[in-house]
């Protein structure tokens, strides 16, 4: 009776609640996917009726894995640069003095108060002037420049909470900057790097702007934009774009079961002070 009486009921249903609003988008999506559009058109929504893998053959036949190809480069790529570049600027500012440190923090922190899409008409000339123009590297480029600002903010203020003790022990054995960097920074970094790796990947993953405007061909045309393949002029194959975007979120939520608890971790340090 004492722990009956101790249950915080009125959450647990307003948990339920909330879970049913969240969860009930997703199965009609997935159980949509699994339709012909026919079955779309006619069916109760709810309801799985005979599920069919057809809508899944078509979006792998129109060039999805090249799409995926793309995508996964693009995010590699700038979830490597953001890491490296943000764990070096992170710990000069950490370990500098003066004005030049506090300056770069708040070129940083800047860095945050300017929306992408006030910065994409410079972006496109000088992607141009580059010869960079429907190439993976002028997805690469901006997307990491833009992932930097709150990458450096969220390894500051973890970098802050390493005791300075542990660098003058290093230094008085004789370690340089980098090898206190690589060797005693970086391990001790990795919850919010891994937080740093998992939000930049997404924004990389999902981004729109860059490959609608600095992208044309199929070549280097990333997932976002597979769902195009999918709409004519006068309707469009609602059960083939939800297979492609079943298909496109299952790399994000197995990444996010694979870090969630360090993506806690990470945002929570350093923060608490």
């Amino acid at each position: 009776m004492r722990r009956l009486f101790h249950l915080n009921i009125p959450g647990a249903l307003a948990g339920l609640v909330w879970f049913a609003i969240v969860a009930l988008p997703v199965y009609w999506m997935v159980v949509t996917s699994l339709r012909n559009q026919a079955g779309y058109l006619t069916a109760d929504p709810l309801v799985p009726g005979k599920p069919t893998s057809a809508q899944y053959h078509r979006v792998i036949q129109v060039g999805f894995l090249s799409y995926l190809r793309n995508s996964s480069v693009v995010t590699f790529s700038v979830v490597l640069m953001v890491l490296v570049f943000a764990l070096m600027a992170a710990y000069g500012i950490v370990r500098g003095r003066g004005w030049i440190a506090s300056g770069t923090f708040r070129l940083f922190l800047l860095g945050l108060a300017i929306p992408l899409q006030a910065a994409i008409i410079p972006i496109f000339f000088i992607v141009n002037k580059l010869h960079l123009y429907d190439t993976l590297p002028a997805l690469i480029f901006p997307t990491a420049a833009f992932s930097l600002p709150i990458a450096v903010l969220i390894l500051v203020n973890f970098l802050r909470d390493v005791p300075a003790e542990l660098y003058e022990a290093m230094k008085i054995d004789g370690a340089s900057e980098w090898q206190m960097l690589w060797k005693l920074a970086t391990p001790l970094s990795r919850p919010a790097l891994l937080t740093v790796g998992i939000f930049t990947a997404l924004g990389a993953w999902n981004g729109f702007l860059f490959p609608l405007v600095l992208t044309q061909s199929t070549s280097t045309r990333v997932l976002p934009f597979a769902l195009y393949d999918f709409q004519t002029q006068f309707g469009i194959n609602v059960p083939a774009v939800l297979a492609a975007i079943v298909l496109t979120t299952l790399p994000v939520f197995a990444l996010y079961l694979l870090g969630r608890r360090q993506l806690l971790t990470g945002m929570t340090a350093g923060f608490s002070r």
